[in-house]
């Protein structure tokens, strides 16, 4: 019988537990698909925690990408058995069989593997979300990309590096800033070795940066306020440091902007933009100028390690749970 990680009271990863369930049969305009590896987003634990914007009905199964095989079709058109294919979803990720729909999926690029398929969107979509749609990054200008280590930091350092920008990467570990340096970042800070706010200064003799990719928040959001360019565009990926406050005097004096970032929400309100984003990636996909990193594969059994890598920052770029 197939498995799923099911999330029965809002808690911790260890609260999970690993179930198996019965195969529902598919209706029409339904698919099938045997998913051989999944991603662990950050959002994951949040959810499973009742601590992210989007609280599923309990119980659930967590995680918002996958990939595998397609092995049954109900009247489903443009998808056929055998297609190899990513999956997007709210939640229900972490299991070895998936019901979706043909909107959910998106092919596999042929020169990744399931692992890095199941990595791929969530966190390429969003960088690409910030850095084209929200923050409008143009050549020249200085990208200070935070987190630099995580799955979508490094994929902001990729995508900011081929848009043209100067790429200043800030990580907690010399490892991960190495990973980032060959990902395309021009510059390193290690956080505990200066205040990247002075770092940021000295490397743009005085001017700061153009951009600022956050999916820290707290102190970091707070001082990147201080090393900016006039015009700066502060984007707001998510707060795994805290919540950030916004000085609107340093913001003023900038002419600055700080603007929200959600990938999936912008989609559902705009599916037009979706369509445009998913062609972008997977054509540089396939060129091979971006590729997620993955530092961790796991079986689907160990998911509560692998969340832990995410919450205790272990992980360089993505961790992906394997099935079969």
């Amino acid at each position: 019988m197939p498995k799923a990680v099911v999330c029965r009271e809002l808690g911790p990863p260890e609260s999970l537990r690993l179930e198996t369930f019965a195969s529902a049969p598919l209706s029409p305009g339904q698919v099938r698909v045997a998913v051989r590896a999944a991603g662990i987003n950050f959002p994951d634990v949040l959810m499973a925690a009742g601590e992210y914007q989007l609280k599923p009905p309990l119980p659930f199964t967590p995680g918002v990408e996958a990939a595998g095989d397609v092995v049954e079709v109900n009247d489903a058109k443009g998808v056929a058995v055998g297609d190899k294919v990513i999956v997007k979803m709210r939640h229900g990720a972490y299991c070895d069989e998936a019901v979706a729909t043909p909107s959910q999926l998106v092919s596999l690029p042929k020169n990744f593997d399931y692992a890095e398929g199941a990595t791929f969107l969530a966190g390429h979509g969003t960088a690409y979300h910030a850095l084209i749609d929200r923050g409008q990054l143009r050549p020249g200008e200085v990208l200070l990309v935070h987190g630099a280590g995580g799955g979508v930091g490094l994929a902001a350092v990729e995508i900011g590096k081929m848009l043209g920008a100067t790429v200043i990467a800030t990580a907690s570990s010399d490892e991960k800033l190495e990973i980032a340096r060959a990902r395309g970042a021009d510059h390193l800070i290690r956080y505990d070795r200066e205040p990247f706010r002075d770092a940021v200064k000295r490397i743009t003799d005085g001017r700061g940066a153009d951009v600022v990719f956050d999916p820290v928040g707290g102190e970091v959001f707070e001082n990147s306020m201080r090393c900016i360019s006039w015009g700066a565009r502060l984007l707001i990926i998510g707060f795994t440091g805290g919540i950030g406050l916004a000085k609107t005097n340093l913001l003023m004096i900038k002419g600055a902007s700080v603007l929200g970032v959600r990938a999936g929400e912008a989609v559902r309100k705009n599916p037009a933009l979706g369509e445009v984003r998913i062609k972008a990636l997977l054509e540089w996909a396939e060129a091979g100028k971006i590729r997620p990193n993955i530092s961790h594969r796991l079986p689907l059994e160990d998911f509560a390690r692998a969340m832990r890598l995410l919450i205790d920052r272990k992980a360089i770029g993505r961790v992906a749970l394997t099935m079969g």
